[in-house]
């Protein structure tokens, strides 16, 4: 085994053009009120790596172009698709009047485990909180269900940026599974 070069890697990468006009996976992200530009930025990169349709950027959550999102998001911030709306319960009823299943990762009295996720939950957003608070609590209400990762040891949190990437990657996962 041998680790590629950047230039044995890039071949087999999307070009920033393919990117933006390629079919995307059926996951929106809604962030909201989330204080840190390294977060966003952190998101906008995973965001692209899992080619999803959309960031909504909610609340007080920072947009591009900032130096400091575009520090982590390397590039991300012009090839996923993103738009601003300053409510985020506004932005969760639009999604589900199209047709999207929204939920927030969050840890609820009904959360379901993150890897429970059906074919029947697609298309999918999820909605990812403040760093200390996390979700707006009518936010959360106005969610069709509650995804949580599980915590195993003494803290009951992931950062945002890393709860993102669990979440955004189990969800394209199962989206790619063949249907039954």
């Amino acid at each position: 085994m041998k680790k590629l070069s950047h230039a044995e890697i890039l071949p087999k990468r999307l070009t920033p053009e393919h990117a933006i006009a390629s079919k995307r996976h059926p996951v929106v992200l809604v962030l909201d009120n989330i204080r840190s530009l390294y977060n966003v930025g952190s998101i906008f990169r995973t965001a692209d790596a899992a080619l999803v349709s959309e960031i909504i950027l909610c609340g007080y959550t920072p947009a591009p172009p900032r130096i400091e999102i575009e520090k982590t998001a390397l590039g991300a911030v012009d090839t996923v698709p993103w738009r601003y709306e300053s409510n985020a319960s506004k932005a969760v009823a639009d999604l589900q009047q199209n047709g999207w299943k929204v939920f927030a990762v969050e840890i609820t009295d009904s959360s379901r485990s993150y890897d429970s996720l059906t074919a029947e939950d697609f298309p999918l957003a999820l909605v990812l909180g403040n760093e200390l608070v996390g979700i707006e609590s009518e936010v959360v209400s106005a969610c069709d269900g509650a995804l949580e990762i599980p915590m195993y040891g003494v803290k009951h949190s992931l950062n945002v940026s890393v709860a993102a990437g669990i979440a955004v990657f189990e969800a394209v996962k199962v989206s790619r599974k063949p249907k039954e």
